[in-house]
């Protein structure tokens, strides 16, 4: 027989409205006990419930299988006689969850949202026979409903301010869970919150409380952390990276743009930072270092060193076979920058006047000679006038000699002057 339910069955029901609820066996009515939990397979996108916690008059927890619910009233969940056989122990299996103590009260993301949201209850609807995980409620009204209080709050609501409190639902396959570790288990990269922005991850991130964050940052994959720390506040960086095992933080790191791996090494204390850097391939522990020497207030510490470099005698196919096999590792790819075997800048190349060269063309007779760079030491108000000026999305950094030593992208300008206008 399939279960029924004498709830409002279009809308379901909630988690708070069968915890605590007897459990009566038909027949003949015996109490088994009271709902403590219920349990649910998290490996589907609507999760089934697949039974009950119950506790009975030794307050001893057993599982009740929901297959054997009969029908769920305001009073009771009458469920199957399962004859004399007492009720096992609740085992779960890795792919279940007990919902109240997994997820009430928990902190899990909004991804339509992108923001961090606290379960005040859970809405549970019947589906095909079955009842399963349907949203979360994350309203006052849950929490009302919760502690008992939900229809006295709506009466003095209506009759105060004529105000007509309503539910604040979240449909189960819009949230992500991270505050259980055994939910922590599954591959997050390749769950609903890998799809969201790095920077909207980043602030997600920075939302949540400590342990969580640092838990869900280290089951992320490298790649996808490595953008998120791009994105994400100095002190969250700092939070992240310090208490991190060496070696995946060293690959995290690497994975980085050089001059933002090299502002997160700042913010650590130096030994953490001189071993961090030991444990990086040396090219990009070079490159950091570089940038390391630099103080931060200045065009050589928001430069990074990843940028394209070619000589003049270069051809534009050439240049474009180049610069497609470096782009992975590039932060700056609109401009190739023509240098000597000195590292003199010579002139730049867009990536417009590129794509529209003669496959022949050498790179001396496509840059643009009248150039404009800052110094090494030229302090970021000034690197924003020029961006102002001339609209460019990068600026080359020189030294005194006109050796160009890296580039600085309109993003890591934004970074550094944030903080001045009341970020």
């Amino acid at each position: 027989m399939k279960p029924s339910v004498s709830l409002d069955s279009e809308h379901g029901f909630f988690l708070s409205d069968i915890l605590g609820r007897r459990v009566l066996a038909e027949p003949p009515g015996r109490i088994l006990g009271r709902v403590q939990d219920l349990v649910a397979d998290a490996r589907l996108a609507v999760p089934p419930i697949t039974g009950l916690v119950v506790a009975g008059p030794g307050k001893d927890r057993h599982f009740l299988p929901w297959s054997r619910v009969l029908a769920v009233t305001k009073k009771a969940l009458i469920v199957a006689h399962g004859g004399d056989q007492p009720l096992p122990p609740v085992n779960l299996s890795p792919d279940e969850m007990l919902l109240k103590e997994q997820l009430l009260d928990k902190q899990i993301v909004d991804t339509a949202g992108a923001k961090v949201v606290r379960v005040n209850d859970l809405q549970l609807k019947p589906r095909a026979g079955a009842m399963v995980l349907a949203g979360v409620d994350v309203g006052f009204r849950g929490l009302m409903r919760r502690v008992g209080l939900q229809k006295a709050t709506e009466a003095v609501l209506r009759w105060i301010f004529s105000y007509q409190l309503g539910d604040n639902l979240i449909k189960w396959h819009l949230v992500q869970t991270v505050g259980s570790e055994h939910i922590l288990r599954l591959r997050l990269s390749q769950a609903r919150l890998s799809r969201l922005h790095p920077a909207d991850l980043a602030d997600i991130l920075e939302d949540l409380d400590p342990s969580t964050r640092a838990r869900v940052f280290q089951a992320l994959g490298t790649e996808l952390a490595a953008d998120i720390l791009e994105e994400a506040e100095p002190k969250v960086q700092v939070a992240l990276i310090k208490d991190m095992p060496t070696e995946e933080a060293s690959d995290i790191l690497e994975e980085m743009s050089a001059d933002e791996a090299a502002d997160v090494l700042q913010g650590l204390d130096k030994n953490r930072a001189e071993t961090l850097l030991q444990e990086m391939e040396q090219e990009q522990a070079t490159q950091v270092r570089c940038l390391l020497d630099h103080d931060k207030e200045t065009a050589g510490g928001i430069m990074t060193s990843d940028f394209l470099g070619l000589p003049p005698q270069e051809t534009a196919s050439h240049a474009l076979e180049v610069l497609r096999r470096e782009t992975p590792d590039l932060d700056v790819v609109y401009y190739i920058y023509v240098e000597d075997q000195d590292g003199h800048l010579l002139g730049v190349v867009s990536l417009r006047e590129l794509l529209t060269a003669a496959p022949t063309d050498r790179l001396d007779a496509l840059m643009v000679t009248r150039l404009v760079a800052v110094d090494l030491e030229a302090d970021p108000d000034e690197v924003a006038e020029l961006f102002a000026k001339y609209g460019f999305r990068a600026l080359p950094v020189l030294d005194k000699q006109g050796r160009i030593h890296g580039v600085i992208r309109f993003k890591a300008l934004l970074e550094a002057v944030a903080p001045h206008l009341g970020r």
